[in-house]
């Protein structure tokens, strides 16, 4: 009988150490996950800054085609 006893209590000393690791890994998870999101921001305003801006597209040049020109 004591036996069983001392069995009942390993696997509650089993299952508590268990619970412990499973909310420490949660945490650490969490906690991984949100300095993720945060370099993958900064990561996005650091490229937004370095990126140069593209080149304005000159305005198209109005010119006089005389129709007698189209005619040819």
């Amino acid at each position: 009988m004591t036996s069983l006893w001392i069995v009942a209590l390993a696997a509650l000393a089993v299952a508590v150490v268990g619970l412990l690791q499973a909310r420490r890994s949660a945490r650490q998870l969490a906690q991984l996950t949100e300095l993720y999101w945060q370099l993958k921001f900064d990561h996005g305003e650091l490229k937004a800054k370095t990126d140069p801006a593209p080149p304005a597209a000159s305005a198209p040049k109005a010119t006089f085609v005389p129709l007698s020109q189209l005619k040819r």
